[in-house]
């Protein structure tokens, strides 16, 4: 069992605030990933719970022991960096066996940990061979390892693929998913890309500027996200934000052309409608409903394509079309809204608003 609970924690550097009072609940053998940009600070988070920094401000619990002051060989967690940082001189086995010995375990303990963990890793042909004889995958599946022979109570992976090539990040991605699946440990990874985020969270936490903006599960945070930095985060192209004039039951853009709306929520003339790429139509009809865009690049990608264009406003959209339908740059076209799927968010704050 692993329930960590965090509480008004905060982080100073001197006199620099980098987080600013974190409130987190994470459950016994849940998987949540920390996500959000550069500079945010998940991986401090990460390293607070893992207690190579202190905390400035707040408390932190492990199963409802305060674990501010306890050293970080006794939180019963193990961590994975993104630097794999394995011992250079050491094989394989020897490398996933230091950390076991240094617990105290006998040999026959520290070997069949290290067979179950390089079982279940697919790391058994590898154990006799030096670090520089591994590809980066291996690599990574090797670090992991050496956590798994600890048998932590935690697992707290930072940013572990962002060495790998796409085709390996995909690999080590499912190995991690199965991995969790068959220990049923707590895991917190940190990553900046929202679908790692989204192929492996039970629960996601999006953080901006030292702050957590939203947590929830994948399907909540992209079908209804809190605010404009969520929205814009979690998805693939990124959901597009367009600043509308309300004019009754339609919203504009001036001189761009408007769209009619059933259903708006009801805060002013103004309000920034957000739109995915399956939101949006795109026709050559220039008489029908909807913004006038050009056309700037078609992206095709085999089975669909994505056609980037840009409204009158100057906002760029992305529209998810059928592979054999392309448009040439500088096209003008018109863009409409399938409704059910528009997002409403506040023009002043960003805020989410209800229809």
């Amino acid at each position: 069992m692993a329930r960590l609970v965090l509480r008004g924690v905060k982080k100073r550097f001197k006199t620099t605030e980098v987080l600013h009072g974190i409130d987190l609940e994470i459950g016994d053998r849940e998987f949540v990933v920390f996500v959000g940009p550069s500079g945010c600070g998940k991986s401090t988070l990460l390293r607070l719970i893992a207690g190579l920094d202190p905390i400035s401000d707040g408390e932190f619990y492990l199963n409802e022991k305060r674990m501010n002051d306890v050293a970080p060989s006794q939180r019963g967690i193990a961590m994975v960096f993104q630097s794999y940082a394995l011992y250079p001189h050491m094989d394989v086995y020897e490398n996933m066996a230091f950390g076991a010995r240094l617990m105290g375990l006998t040999k026959p303990e520290v070997e069949d940990r290290i067979s179950e963990a390089s079982r279940m890793l697919r790391l058994e042909e590898l154990l006799k061979r030096k670090p520089r004889e591994l590809s980066g995958g291996q690599r990574q599946r090797v670090a992991i390892g050496r956590a798994l022979v600890r048998k932590p109570e935690v697992f707290l992976l930072d940013e572990p693929l962002s060495n790998l090539d796409a085709a390996l990040r995909s690999e080590v991605r499912l190995e991690i998913a199965r991995l969790h699946r068959s220990i049923g440990g707590t895991m917190v990874y940190v990553t900046h890309d929202q679908v790692e985020a989204m192929t492996l969270a039970d629960r996601i936490v999006v953080m901006n500027l030292g702050r957590i903006e939203q947590v929830g599960s994948p399907r909540e945070l992209y079908e209804t996200p809190a605010n404009t930095f969520v929205a814009t985060f979690i998805g693939s192209p990124k959901m597009a934000l367009i600043d509308v004039i309300r004019q009754g039951d339609r919203v504009g853009i001036k001189d761009g052309g408007s769209i009619g709306l059933s259903k708006m929520p009801d805060v002013g003339n103004q309000l920034k409608i957000g739109l995915r790429p399956d939101a949006l139509t795109i026709s050559r009809d220039m008489a029908t409903d909807g913004f006038l865009a050009t056309v700037v690049y078609t992206e095709y990608l085999g089975d669909n394509a994505y056609v980037y264009a840009r409204l009158v406003d100057g906002t760029l959209v992305g529209i998810r079309t059928p592979p054999n339908q392309l448009y040439e740059p500088d096209e003008a076209v018109r863009v409409s809204v399938i409704e059910p799927a528009a997002h409403f968010f506040s023009a002043e704050d960003g805020r989410r608003l209800s229809v």
